[in-house]
Parts: structure tokens; C-alpha cells; sequence
């Protein structure tokens, strides 16, 4: 692992010390430095730590729509998101199609683990205790990582075109799951929450 890895993931670990390596404060904030490609990827941990902090935010959802009898996926909620991720990104200063297509995979990632909870809920027992509040407590969370979110893209955009960038983008992952023990059964979904960081897409080999 090299310095700015180390210190990257050393800057999210000390903001992350007192909570569970999956389920984080959805009020926690980063302040990333730029990301160019020099091979500081701070930002890039940076972007990996508010995408997991999102995802862990779709297990309230989950029990939320399971106690109200709701589908997971709620397509024209998903397109206002998009639409208005679109307008906040170009006032960020971020692409917007860069934007759409990022938090696109961040909705896909969070219905996969939805999913999975939903499956495992019907074959063995349903979540205990009243499910949190969607509208006045996990929605306005998202609203804060959606604003934090676009921070972070602003920050990496300059790597997306760096032909290393696929590479960069796992190392950080593999370093950031590593260091926080990031709970397994997630690892595909954060995988895809992170597969538009690159303009070519995907996330490469660390090899």
C-alpha cells in the first residue's frame, strides 16, 4: 500500500473508529483533497467510504418498504433522483451524465442488497422492532450523501480518463475493505456502486 493510500484509508478509519465496519453515520462528512492523476487517490477513498455509508442505508430502507408492503423498486422516484442529480451536478461542477450514471449504480447497489434482505427475511424470520422512517429519517440522510456525493465525484473526475485508473479505483477498494473488515456479503454490491468512477467503466484487476 502506498502513502497516499495509507493515508487516505488512515484519514476515513479515525472518522470511522466508533461505528460497525458496515453500518455508518449517514451524517458523517469527508473533505477530500483533489485527485489528479498523480497518484494521490485520497479522494478515491474518500468516494469509496460515502458510497458504503449509502449502502449501508439500504437496510432502513428495506424494512421500511417490507413493514409498508412496498416493491423495492420504485422507478419514477428513481428517474426524479436522476433528473435531480443531473441539475445538482452541474452546479458542482461534475458532468452530469458522469452524475446519472453514478448514481445510478448507487440505486442499482442499494436494490441489490434490498433484495438480498427481502430473500433472507422470507426464509427465515422478518426484522424485529418498528422499521425507521423513511421520509424523515433515512430519506434526509440520502439527501446529505447525495450533496456529499457530488463533492466526492468532483474531486475524482480528473482521474477518470487516466488509463490506470480501473487499477486505482480496485486498489483503493481492496485497501478500504480491508482495513475496515467491510462485511463480505456487501462487497458485490459496493463493486457496483463504484462501476461508472472510470470513463471506460468497471473496476479493474489489483494485480
Amino acid at each position: 500500500m502506498n502513502r497516499s493510500h495509507r493515508f487516505g484509508a488512515s484519514c476515513a478509519l479515525t472518522a470511522l473508529a466508533p461505528f460497525a465496519p458496515f453500518v455508518l453515520a449517514a451524517s458523517f462528512v469527508f473533505a477530500p483533497a483533489p485527485a489528479f492523476a498523480d497518484g494521490d487517490d485520497t479522494a478515491l477513498t474518500n468516494l469509496i467510504a460515502l458510497a458504503s455509508q449509502r449502502l449501508a442505508l439500504a437496510e432502513p430502507v428495506a424494512r421500511w418498504k417490507w413493514a409498508n408492503h412496498q416493491p423495492i423498486t420504485d422507478i419514477p422516484r428513481e428517474n426524479a433522483l436522476l433528473a435531480d442529480v443531473e441539475k445538482r451536478a452541474a452546479a458542482a461542477n461534475v458532468d452530469p451524465a458522469f452524475a446519472r450514471a453514478f448514481f445510478q449504480d448507487q440505486i442499482d447497489a442499494s436494490k441489490d442488497v434490498q433484495n438480498a434482505l427481502f430473500a433472507t427475511w422470507r426464509s427465515t424470520q422478518p426484522p424485529q422492532g418498528p422499521a425507521p422512517d423513511l421520509a424523515t429519517s433515512t430519506r434526509p440522510q440520502l439527501d446529505k450523501l447525495t450533496q456529499s456525493l457530488l463533492a466526492g465525484l468532483a474531486r475524482v473526475q480528473p482521474l477518470r480518463k487516466a488509463e490506470d485508473c480501473p487499477s486505482r479505483v480496485a486498489q483503493s477498494l481492496a485497501n478500504w475493505k480491508s482495513l475496515t473488515r467491510y462485511d463480505s456479503a456487501h462487497s458485490s454490491a459496493l463493486n457496483r456502486a463504484l462501476g461508472h468512477v472510470c470513463e471506460t467503466g468497471g473496476v479493474g484487476a489489483t494485480g
